[in-house]
């Protein structure tokens, strides 16, 4: 059974599946009806029948036709089954069924790590990119032999990079390697275990750590079945592998790949110094400081360290003078090494007192004389114990050493320094066991006799002088071109079909800035990495920049930029999207036949004009009645067939005739009308000429109107009256007699003839008095409201002398009027008692008395409420005078 990298194809990665794809073109134009069967021979409709030879040969293409397909199929359905790398990844409804159940999968692994973390997955990121690359179709690649790995094939994970290789190639890849390095290093060809490197990493492996069995991630199972509801090559159970760093925990998730996530368990630990309290924290990230000065005495047991808590101290920073080992020299060095030895020889006696110590700055005791020990010949014969200042003589025995033959002894007599070499004459076989010659011991027999044999590259003859037989390998480099078509085998020259090439290429987005390694010889066919900088590539267009795009393979897309160049014959830019670059169809010429091929491409790229200027550039037309919007490339003045209306020489009509160009030769109509100018504001009269420009001459008429006091008919000429201010004709428009009305306090204005309603600021003097009328003041009849006059002391007593008197009146009045009432009735008492009628003379003399009665008492009752109030104010008035004069 070969590799599965020799079952994948070789060099560039071909495959069986690359020659099905490019069969079924093939097939497809041979299913086409009506497609040609040789060069030149063209289907006619309505031909003949072929004959019966025709037929068969088309029924056998049938047949191997659909027998092609049918192989092509079960290869299809063989490769793409579990996870091939050429499955479609376009199916969306495949697609989200995929991302589902793939979610559910991470999920399961990942819950007995997140239950102790309280859902926090930051832990996981970089297992949990392996585990998805897993899930990826193509995304994990064997680097032995360039094949994607699938999910039914056995793997090996390297312990150190966690790379994924199929079984068989990593086996030969061991193999290989340990070859390779054994019969470069040993003479004996394979005798010593060497390591096998990884092919990524280069992590070393005993051999005996070559994997010979398929085993799930954490190793607990062998062979482990393809479940779909598990992470491809994984076991389903908890890894429990030992986490690093140790922690004496084991991981918690189940049987993945990739390494494994930090330790999430809580743990109570102290700070780095020892010196807080315990704190619980994640294992994973225990170490914690409290930042407290740590305080311990350094190795100087001088300076105690200053730095915050920490676990082992660093060497004292300080410097100090120090004395060497001997104590002989000072200098100032760092505290973190105090030991230090000077160049001085130490030269104290030695213990024999013959010879001085020759050490260089020893420290303490000096070591005994090395001559007052035990010595012997230089043979090693002999032992002699002889004093520090006496040399040992040779003891004059056979010196018998071993030469460096290691097969002959020395046969000088006893001597100082080293043995000759050994000269003795001995028969000595090749190397390669064809001759034998007499030589000195000491010199190796070579003959000259060359290997005929054949290296274990099967290539190159062996060409050794003295060949043992065990021909090493050949060391000749390959120099046979890889699969990657790049570059040549470097390896020493070796049988069978080369690695693949070693190298890693780097596939780079159009900037450069991001970088995809894949191996060398797929540069080729993979895709550049998507890039998330913006697109580097200078504009193809007049614009300085182009529109902000991401990085991308392939040219730009077109400029949708607005173009803005300068528009010819206006000020304007163009408006429209940049047309620099544009696929315009080409004019191809009429082919003569199917047999010619078009001359120039369908579509090429042109740069186009600019269009005309469409910009709307308001324009008036000729009688500048209404502005309109009129495209940049058609501007000019137009008629609006609305009548002319400019003035006419006159000033006060328009032309009537259709909006035209004025000029020296097409001039407005001639105005043949009256003067209809309107006259000033109040004039009520014409103007007396024809038609004409500028002002109306002033009219002289005369106005007839009231005055202000609507007495007088005042005539004013019109000019003055309607050129005057409001002003001059208040002045016009009056009389100049005094106004006839009355104010509300009930003066005569004093103002002259004026419009409106009179001021009531009367400035006529008036007299007030005080409530009882005796004192009294002149003031402006406008202020009188303002003023008030108080009676004084004197008004006082006056008014209490006046209303004593008036009591007195009233007093005598009342008196009267009963003295009165009891006459009357005395007066009817005794007509009662006299009885009868009384005579008729006597009646009228009684009733002229009852007048007379009455009429006393009317003057009576006059001279008590008038006369007396009146009498009061005289007599008051006169004490005021008399006050007054006297004053």
């Amino acid at each position: 059974m070969e590799p599965a990298w020799r079952q994948q194809g070789r060099g560039r990665g071909r495959s069986q599946e690359a020659q099905v794809e490019r069969s079924r073109p093939l097939q497809k134009e041979r299913e086409r009806p009506g497609t040609a069967t040789g060069r030149g021979v063209r289907t006619k409709t309505g031909s003949a029948p072929e004959p019966p030879h025709g037929l068969a040969v088309q029924s056998k293409f049938e047949e191997i036709r659909k027998s092609n397909q049918a192989a092509a199929q079960r290869l299809v359905e063989s490769h793409f089954s579990s996870s091939s790398s050429d499955e479609d990844d376009n199916s969306n409804d495949d697609g989200d069924h995929k991302e589902g159940k793939r979610g559910k999968i991470l999920a399961s692994t990942f819950t007995t790590y997140t239950n102790q973390t309280g859902g926090d997955a930051t832990g996981l990121q970089r297992t949990g990119q392996y585990v998805s690359d897993l899930f990826q179709s193509g995304a994990l690649t064997c680097l032995i032999c360039i094949a994607s790995v699938k999910r039914t094939q056995a793997v090996w994970s390297c312990s150190s990079c966690f790379s994924l290789f199929h079984l068989p190639c990593i086996q030969k890849w061991a193999k290989d390697s340990v070859f390779l390095v054994s019969s470069v290093t040993d003479e004996d060809f394979g005798q010593k275990q060497h390591p096998w490197p990884c092919p990524k990493c280069r992590a070393e492996y005993p051999p005996s750590a070559t994997p010979n069995r398929y085993t799930c991630y954490c190793g607990k199972l062998q062979d482990p079945p393809a479940d779909p509801w598990l992470v491809p090559h994984s076991c389903g159970s908890i890894c429990q592998k030992e986490l690093k760093p140790a922690c004496g925990h084991t991981c918690l998730l189940l049987c993945h790949p990739g390494p494994c996530p930090p330790c999430p368990k809580m743990v109570s630990v102290s700070c780095l110094c020892g010196k807080a309290q315990p704190l619980p924290r994640r294992c994973s990230n225990k170490a914690w400081s409290c930042q407290q000065p740590c305080g311990k005495l350094l190795l100087c047991k001088q300076h105690t360290c200053s730095q915050p808590c920490h676990t082992e101290c660093a060497p004292c920073p300080r410097v100090s003078v120090q004395k060497c080992v001997c104590g002989r020299e000072k200098s100032e060095r760092p505290c973190a090494s105090p030991r230090w030895t000077c160049q001085q020889v130490c030269g104290a006696p030695l213990s024999c007192g013959n010879h001085t110590c020759e050490e260089v700055c020893c420290d303490g005791d000096c070591p005994p004389c090395p001559r007052s020990i035990s010595r012997t010949c230089p043979c090693g014969k002999t032992k002699s114990s002889l004093p520090c200042t006496e040399e040992v003589q040779p003891c004059g025995d056979t010196c018998d050493r071993r030469l460096a033959c290691l097969k002959h002894t020395c046969s000088m007599r006893c001597h100082r320094g080293s043995c000759e070499t050994c000269r003795q004459e001995v028969e000595k076989e090749c190397r390669c066991g064809r001759y034998r010659k007499q030589m000195p011991c000491h010199k190796e027999y070579l003959c000259d006799s060359k290997c005929p044999k054949t290296r274990n590259c099967q290539r190159h003859q062996c060409r050794r002088k003295c060949c043992p037989g065990n021909c090493p390998p050949c060391d000749q480099s390959c120099g046979r071109t890889l699969g990657c078509r790049n570059h040549k085998c470097p390896s020493v020259c070796h049988q069978g079909s080369c690695y693949p090439c070693p190298e890693s290429v780097e596939v780079r987005c159009t900037c450069g800035s991001t970088v995809l390694v894949v191996p060398c010889g797929r540069e080729r066919t993979t895709k550049p990495p998507r890039c998330k900088e913006a697109c580097r590539c200078p504009p193809s267009c007049h614009h300085p920049t182009r529109e902000a795009h991401r990085c991308h393979p392939g040219t730009c897309p077109p400029c949708k930029q607005p173009c803005l160049l300068p528009l010819s014959g206006c000020s304007h830019t163009c408006p429209q999207p940049c047309h620099d670059v544009v696929l315009v169809k080409s004019q191809q010429v009429h082919l003569a036949g199917p047999w010619e091929q078009p001359s120039e491409p369908a579509f090429v790229k042109k740069a186009l004009p600019c269009p005309p200027c469409q910009v709307p550039i308001p324009t008036a037309c000729f009688g500048e009645h209404e502005v309109s919007p009129v495209p940049c490339h058609r501007q000019g003045r137009f008629s609006c067939k609305r009548p002319c209306g400019r003035p006419l020489t006159c000033g006060n009509h328009s032309c009537s005739r259709e909006c035209h160009l004025v000029n020296s030769g097409n001039p407005c109509e001639v105005c043949e009308e009256g003067c209809s100018k309107p006259r000033p504001s109040g004039c009520p009269h014409s103007c007396p000429r024809p038609c004409h420009p500028g002002a109306c001459p002033p009219c002289s008429q005369m106005i007839r109107q009231r005055c202000h006091c609507k007495i007088s008919l005042l005539y004013v000429e019109c000019t003055k009256l309607t050129a005057a201010d409001e002003q001059t004709k208040e002045a016009l428009s009056s009389c100049n007699n005094q106004c006839p009305k009355e104010l509300s306090c009930g003066h005569r204005c004093k103002q002259v003839c004026h419009p409106g309603v009179c001021e009531e600021t009367c400035q006529q003097k008036v007299k007030l008095r005080c409530p009882c009328k005796r004192i009294k003041k002149e003031v402006l009849c406008s202020l009188s409201a303002q003023f008030a006059v108080e009676c004084d002391d004197i008004c006082r007593e006056q008014q209490k002398k006046v209303s004593q008197l008036k009591e007195a009146e009233q007093r005598a009045a009342q008196e009267e009027e009963q003295r009165k009432l009891q006459e009357e009735l005395e007066a009817f008492e005794k007509r009662q008692q006299r009885g009868g009628r009384r005579n008729k003379k006597r009646g009228r003399r009684e009733e002229v008395d009852d007048e007379r009665l009455k009429a006393a008492r009317w003057w009576r009752r006059c001279a008590a409420f008038v006369l007396v109030p009146l009498g009061g104010a005289l007599l008051s008035a006169a004490t005021y005078y008399y006050l007054q004069e006297s004053a």
